[in-house]
C-alpha cells in the first residue's frame, strides 16, 4: 500500500476528472473513501477506493451495453450517495456527459432539462422520483433507459420496459476501469441553473473547470486525508459537488453521506466530521435551535452564553490581527469548557471548518459561530465559475465578506459596480444558447456575475447588491431587497418574506409567518390564530410590521416597510415559487400574489 505523508494529487497527475478517480484509486487504494448508513444492517459502513473502482468498473460494462457514444448525455436524480459518485466516475470515464437533476425538482422542469440536454439514460433513486416523473411521461419519449437504484414494484406502477432495477442492471458484470475521455478541456457535466426568472440555463463544465476549481479550494480551506466531510448539500448544486466531492478526492479525505437533513442533527453527533460545506439556511436552523433553546434557560446560563460569544469573538479578531489583546481573553479555556464546547459537541465535536455559500450569510449568525470558536468560511460563487470565486481564509476571515478571489481567478469591479471574474474555471457557455453565453461572457473572457460589489484595502470583497434586484422606489430612491429580507427573517416569526416598492411611493411586504410563533403572537393580541380573518386585521398587521422594523433599525428611513400581507401557507419548490435551491422566484410570486399586492397600495 503506497502512503505518503500527504497523498493529494496535483493538477498534472489527475489531467481530467476520471483521471483524478484513478490517481487516487492508485495512491490510497486501501484508505476509506465514503461512508453510508446502510438501512439493512441499521449500520454506518464503509467503503474503499479500491471498491469504489470496482463498482465504477460494473457500471461502465452497464452503460456500454446500452450503446451510448462519447459526447451523449446521461442524468441522475437522486440524493448524495456513493451510487451518485460512482454513476458520476463511470459516465465521465466512458467520455459521456452528466446533467444531475435535484431529487425534488418540478418534474416539468426535470422533463425541460432531459429534453434540453437531450438525455439518452437517466437514474433515478426509487419509487419517489419515479411517481414524479410519471406526470411528464409524455415529454420523456427520447430517453431510451431509466435505472432506479432501489428496485420499483412493478404492480405499483404502470408498466415501463425502460425502466431496470440497479442490482439488475448489473448482474454479472465486472470489468476494468475505462478512460475514454480525450483531455481536459472537453465537456464533462451540463449543470442547469436554477433560474429565478425564465427557464433554466445548462451551464457547460469542462475537466479543466472543475478541477483548477477543486485545486483552488483545497488551497485555500487547507484540507486534507486526514479530515471527514458530512455530505448533505445537494451534489447537483456546484458547491456540494467540487466542494464536498471533487475536493476531498483530490486531497485524500473521506466523505460521509448525510441521511437526510432531519436527520442531520444525528448525523453529526456519530460521523463527527472535521469540514462542513453549506448554504446558510442549515446554520440559521441551528443558530434558531440553539436560541429558542436559550430562551428557556436561566438569566445566568443566557448571560454565559453570550459572554462566551462576546469572549470567542474577541479572540478570534485577536488571532486575525484586527483586535488588541483584551484581559477577558484569559477566560476563554473556562468559558470554552463551561459553554461553547457543549454547543460544538452537539456538532460532533471535532468540526474545525464550516464553509458557506449559495447565498449571503447573516453577519450576527457567522458572529455567534465563530465566537464559539467554529470559523464559518463565507465564500461566493456561481455555477457558471465552477462555482468558487472567492472566500475567506482561516487566517483572513472578514466573515461579513466573501473573503479574497482564490488563487488563479481574477476579479475586477465594472460599470455599475458588476463582480466581474475570469480564470480556468469559467464555463464553456451555455448548452445550446450563444446569445446568453455572449450576454454573460464578454470577448475578453471577463464573466459578468449580475452581482455589485467592491473591494476593500484588504482584498476582500463584498457583495452590495443585485443589478436586477434592486428596488427602486418613486421618488428614485434605491432599496436592496435582500438586504432586507435577510434582516427581517432574523424574527423567528417571519419565515419568508418578499419586498416590494418597485416605482411605488412607499415599501410593502409579502410575510409567511412561522406556525407556533404565530400562535404565540395571536394569544398574545387576543386573536383567534385558526381564522384566517385574524391576519387581516389592521393592528396585527402593525404589530408583524413592528418586529420587521425592529430587525431593520440599521437600515435608512426610506427603507421601513409600510404595510404587509400576512400568509401562513409556505412558498415551496413545488409550488414554482421556489427554485430548487429554495431561492425566491419573484416573478412568480408577484404574478400569483397580484391582488394581494395590489391591496397594499389601495389603502384597504
Amino acid at each position: 500500500m503506497t502512503h505518503h505523508n500527504d497523498p493529494r494529487i496535483s493538477l498534472t497527475e489527475a489531467q481530467t476528472l476520471p483521471g483524478l478517480f484513478r490517481q487516487r484509486i492508485e495512491k490510497t487504494p486501501d484508505q476509506v473513501a465514503y461512508r453510508h448508513f446502510d438501512i439493512g444492517s441499521n449500520h454506518w459502513q464503509t467503503t474503499t477506493w479500491k471498491s469504489m473502482a470496482k463498482e465504477v468498473g460494473r457500471w461502465q460494462q452497464a452503460l456500454e451495453k446500452e450503446g451510448l457514444k462519447p459526447g451523449e448525455r446521461v442524468a441522475i436524480m437522486a440524493k448524495n450517495c456513493r451510487e451518485w459518485v460512482v454513476f458520476d466516475q463511470a459516465a465521465l470515464g466512458l467520455g459521456l456527459v452528466t446533467v444531475p437533476l435535484y431529487t425534488d425538482d418540478r418534474p416539468d422542469n426535470a422533463a425541460y432539462i432531459i429534453n434540453s440536454a437531450d438525455v439518452k439514460l437517466l437514474v433515478v433513486e426509487g419509487k419517489r422520483q419515479w411517481r414524479r416523473l410519471q406526470t411528464v411521461k409524455e415529454k420523456l419519449a427520447h430517453l431510451q433507459r431509466i435505472v432506479s437504484i432501489h428496485t420499483i414494484e412493478e404492480e405499483d406502477e404502470p408498466e415501463d420496459p425502460r425502466l431496470i432495477a440497479l442490482s439488475e442492471w448489473i448482474f454479472g458484470l465486472e470489468g476494468p476501469l475505462h478512460s475514454r475521455e480525450s483531455d481536459r478541456l472537453e465537456l464533462a457535466t451540463i449543470v442547469y441553473t436554477s433560474g429565478t426568472t425564465g427557464r433554466p440555463k445548462g451551464v457547460m463544465l469542462s475537466h479543466d473547470n472543475i478541477l483548477f476549481n477543486a485545486w483552488g479550494a483545497s488551497r485555500c480551506a487547507v484540507v486534507n486525508h486526514t479530515d471527514r466531510f458530512l455530505s448533505f448539500l445537494p451534489l447537483s448544486h456546484m458547491l456540494e459537488r467540487t466542494g464536498g466531492y471533487y475536493m476531498p478526492m483530490l486531497v485524500g479525505a473521506e466523505v460521509a453521506f448525510a441521511r437526510s437533513v432531519n436527520q442531520l442533527a444525528d448525523d453529526l453527533k456519530t460521523q463527527q466530521p472535521t469540514v462542513l460545506i453549506s448554504v446558510p439556511r442549515i446554520y440559521e436552523k441551528v443558530y434558531g435551535k440553539i436560541m429558542s433553546g436559550l430562551k428557556k434557560q436561566s438569566n445566568l446560563k443566557q448571560w454565559m452564553f453570550h459572554t462566551a460569544v462576546d469572549i470567542g469573538w474577541r479572540k478570534f479578531l485577536f488571532q486575525q490581527g484586527r483586535g488588541k489583546r483584551h484581559p477577558s481573553l484569559l477566560l476563554w479555556p473556562l468559558f470554552n469548557k463551561l459553554v461553547a464546547s457543549k454547543v460544538m459537541a452537539a456538532l460532533g465535536g471535532k468540526l474545525r471548518l464550516a464553509v458557506c455559500g449559495g447565498a449571503a450569510m447573516p453577519p450576527e449568525i457567522a458572529r455567534v459561530f465563530t465566537g464559539l470558536g467554529l470559523p464559518l468560511l463565507q465564500g461566493y460563487g456561481l455555477t457558471e465559475t465552477s462555482p468558487v470565486i472567492c472566500v475567506n481564509r482561516p487566517e483572513s476571515n472578514i466573515p461579513e465578506s466573501i473573503g479574497k478571489a482564490m488563487e488563479g481567478i481574477e476579479v475586477r469591479i465594472g460599470p455599475q459596480q458588476e463582480l466581474l471574474s475570469r480564470s480556468r474555471s469559467v464555463m464553456l457557455g451555455y448548452w445550446d444558447n450563444e446569445k446568453a453565453t455572449r450576454d454573460t461572457i464578454d470577448k475578453d473572457g471577463w464573466l459578468h456575475t449580475g452581482d455589485q460589489a467592491r473591494i476593500d484595502e484588504y482584498g476582500h470583497l463584498y457583495i452590495t447588491g443585485r443589478i436586477k434586484e434592486i428596488i427602486v422606489l418613486g421618488n428614485g430612491e434605491k432599496v436592496p431587497p435582500n438586504d432586507m429580507e435577510m434582516a427581517i427573517t432574523m424574527d423567528p416569526l417571519i419565515e419568508q418574506v418578499m419586498v416590494l416598492g418597485e416605482g411605488r411611493s412607499y415599501l410593502a411586504a409579502l410575510m409567511v409567518l412561522e406556525p407556533t410563533e404565530w400562535k404565540k403572537l395571536a394569544k398574545t393580541l387576543g386573536v383567534d390564530p385558526k381564522d384566517p380573518d385574524s391576519l387581516k386585521q389592521r393592528f396585527v398587521e402593525k404589530a408583524v410590521l413592528a418586529k420587521a422594523a425592529a430587525q431593520l433599525a440599521a437600515f435608512p428611513g426610506y427603507a421601513q416597510i409600510r404595510r404587509a400581507q400576512l400568509l401562513l401557507t409556505p412558498w415551496t419548490v413545488d409550488d414554482g415559487l421556489l427554485t430548487p435551491t429554495l431561492k425566491m422566484k419573484r416573478p412568480q410570486i408577484t404574478t400569483r400574489f397580484k391582488e394581494e399586492i395590489e391591496s397594499l397600495y389601495r389603502g384597504r
